[in-house]
């Protein structure tokens, strides 16, 4: 179960990197005022949206990593104006989260690393939980970009094709371990 578990993680990487390149794809068809424009969300742009996703990942990259820089991950926070620029950002954390998830091994499930809650100090969190914690929080803020992206003239990407076998051809390039 346990080798399963860890070829999912993997798996949701790879996922998460389409999902993003794709999503962030179509943004590039916006010019900077449709990427930054109020629209109904969490974060209230596609702009805002998308630069969060990026900085938070950045976050927990470094917390997986174990480089130490806690918050200041967040400095400066992530604020690309163009889509086109934040899709190259994007996609190199995207690299570092699937090449940390298929270096994983049993073990690593379990074990605990900190993470930076500024006044709350360092909390130790197991890879297992922070792993599923940082796909569901893409998949949500994902969704609601997507929703946003539905306002504007660039019609949103498919973003659900990608585990079935009916699907390997769509994410083909994103599948294989590297």
């Amino acid at each position: 179960m346990t080798n399963r578990l860890l070829a999912h993680f993997s798996a949701m990487a790879r996922n998460n990197a389409w999902a993003n390149d794709r999503l962030l794809a179509a943004c590039a068809r916006l010019d900077a005022a449709a990427f930054a424009a109020p629209r109904t969300g969490f974060f209230p742009s596609l702009r805002l949206t998308l630069n969060h996703l990026h900085a938070v990942d950045l976050y927990y990259l470094d917390a997986l990593e174990e480089t130490g820089r806690g918050l200041a991950a967040f400095d400066p926070e992530p604020d690309f104006a163009l889509p086109a620029e934040l899709r190259a950002a994007q996609a190199a954390a995207d690299r570092r989260l699937t090449a940390f998830c298929d270096r994983l091994r049993p073990a690593d499930l379990d074990r605990r690393v900190p993470t930076d809650r500024g006044d709350e100090g360092l909390v130790p969190e197991r890879i297992e939980a922070l792993l599923a914690h940082l796909f569901q929080h893409q998949i949500h803020h994902r969704g609601q970009a997507h929703a946003m992206l539905a306002g504007t003239p660039v019609p949103p990407p498919q973003l659900d094709e990608f585990f079935l076998d009916y699907d390997r051809r769509r994410a083909a390039g994103f599948l294989t371990p590297g």
